[in-house]
């Protein structure tokens, strides 16, 4: 019975490194995409000798959770930017989760003017702000982006690992839309991306 269990113990340890290890790798894979992305978009704030000063907490499957999605009728509003310019948005729905073991919720919008882009059709966007913001992370607040092709029956995965910083974390000259109230967190969301070093480096040396 002992060698049965041991051997059971053993199986289930290996599964649970192989699937740590997998998460790990999809991540990191996911990051390197992301960093791709500045070096092909034309309105990019960064070039190749800037992406070394991007970080990022480690990947933490604890982070990537099972959301429940309601949906909502809002009527658009004019949500501000840090550059002072208003982008209108209508609220699409709420997701409600737990992160580790803490009940949370967040307002999903969508950009009307992004709407009628076939390629950004589908799109959704998830402001936020957690208790981070303005030591490891961006203090103006992270983003997350969903499709409407990510919530099925009523449910969606939201994985913190993928919240990035707005443009505005990199340069000035961006409208960068301000996480509304209601997506203000009271806890601290250590996965996602960090704050830009390069910054920092910049100041210690002025």
């Amino acid at each position: 019975m002992k060698v049965v269990l041991s051997t059971l113990f053993t199986v289930l340890v290996a599964a649970f490194g192989s699937q740590a290890q997998t998460f790990t790798e999809e991540t990191n894979q996911y990051r390197k995409h992301y960093k791709d992305e500045f070096l092909r978009s034309e309105n990019s704030p960064l070039k190749e000798a800037d992406l070394p000063y991007l970080q990022f907490y480690e990947p933490d499957s604890s982070y990537r959770v099972e959301a429940h999605f309601e949906k909502a009728k809002g009527k658009s509003f004019e949500m501000p930017t840090y550059s002072g310019m208003n982008k209108t948005y209508v609220k699409y729905g709420v997701l409600k989760f737990k992160v580790n073991g803490r009940r949370q919720k967040l307002t999903v919008y969508r950009s009307l003017s992004l709407q009628q882009l076939a390629k950004y059709k589908d799109y959704l966007f998830v402001p936020f702000k957690d208790k981070t913001n303005g030591s490891d992370t961006y203090g103006g607040g992270r983003y997350l982006d969903l499709k409407t092709t990510d919530l099925k029956d009523g449910k969606c995965i939201l994985d913190f690992n993928k919240a990035y910083n707005p443009y505005c974390a990199y340069s000035t000259g961006y409208n960068c839309p301000i996480p509304p109230l209601n997506n203000h967190m009271a806890i601290a969301v250590t996965a996602g991306e960090k704050n830009f070093t390069k910054h920092h480096q910049e100041a210690s040396i002025k």
